[in-house]
């Protein structure tokens, strides 16, 4: 199979194993059946912004041109920042946009990605949010009406808990190794009280598997920028990376919009 196409974050199912799924075109590629062939990923030197589609020398924030990452109300700095996003007081790029992606009930939650953190999600992203991080393991900590509050217990949070994941750590590890419902019981009583008002009762842990048998040893994340071509036995999926049999991990999501030739032998 060879086939060009523009790369974009891979659409996921949750299953045991997570199903991965890449755009091509107008159809889609299910990952899980190419491990165990060889890929060929050739850069070819062109990135469209994911939003209008021009051609940009430079992707921003996952796939945008310039001008689109200064327009655009999903570029945001409230999406960095859950707790400067101002749509909750009438302040938004687009308040439509607003009302169907800010003003909604949001999660604040821990995950377990080799190392325990926190984090910010919309209801309806879990466990997307989750599976792209790499997660083996996750728990809903707080709910909040608007994305506004639940980044003000994540800065609360971030005194005692990252909230980054280190990506070499989360491709290490296979399994969770502390107890999610212990650490929420421990944190909550940490919140400010008028936040605590917000905490979630659903102790319920989300463990989730990849396809990946976690065998890779010295793995190097490359990039297309200084890599224009990745060839090998695909040898998992976890995350947003494709992992082959070299030892090679590539980030799909942070290529999004990069144009390459993919070889499937």
């Amino acid at each position: 199979m060879i086939t060009e196409l523009n790369l974009s974050k891979m659409r996921t199912e949750y299953g045991l194993p997570v199903r991965y799924f890449l755009s091509a075109n107008d159809a889609e590629i299910f990952m899980n059946d190419l491990i165990g062939s060889r890929v060929t990923i050739e850069y070819q030197h062109v990135i469209n912004c994911i939003s209008c589609g021009d051609v940009t020398r430079r992707s921003y924030m996952n796939g945008h041109c310039y001008k689109c990452y200064t327009t655009l109300p999903e570029c945001d700095e409230g999406v960095f920042n859950p707790e400067k996003d101002m749509a909750h007081l009438g302040i938004s790029r687009d308040m439509e946009w607003s009302k169907q992606y800010s003003l909604i009930d949001h999660y604040v939650y821990l995950a377990f990605t080799g190392d325990l953190k926190v984090g910010v999600t919309r209801y309806n992203q879990i466990p997307t949010r989750w599976i792209d991080q790499g997660a083996v393991a996750a728990i809903k900590f707080a709910k909040t009406p608007y994305r506004n509050l639940a980044g003000q217990i994540e800065v609360e949070m971030k005194k005692h808990l990252s909230d980054k994941t280190n990506w070499k750590m989360m491709l290490a590890m296979s399994k969770p190794n502390l107890d999610l419902v212990e650490r929420k019981k421990y944190f909550l009583p940490m919140l400010p009280e008028d936040l605590r008002l917000y905490a979630s009762y659903d102790d319920s842990v989300t463990e989730i598997v990849y396809p990946y048998d976690y065998k890779l040893a010295n793995i190097k994340a490359v990039s297309l920028d200084t890599c224009d071509k990745i060839s090998g036995v695909l040898a998992g999926i976890k995350g947003q990376y494709l992992l082959f049999d070299n030892g090679i991990a590539l980030n799909v999501r942070s290529h999004s919009g990069y144009k390459v030739k993919l070889t499937v032998d």
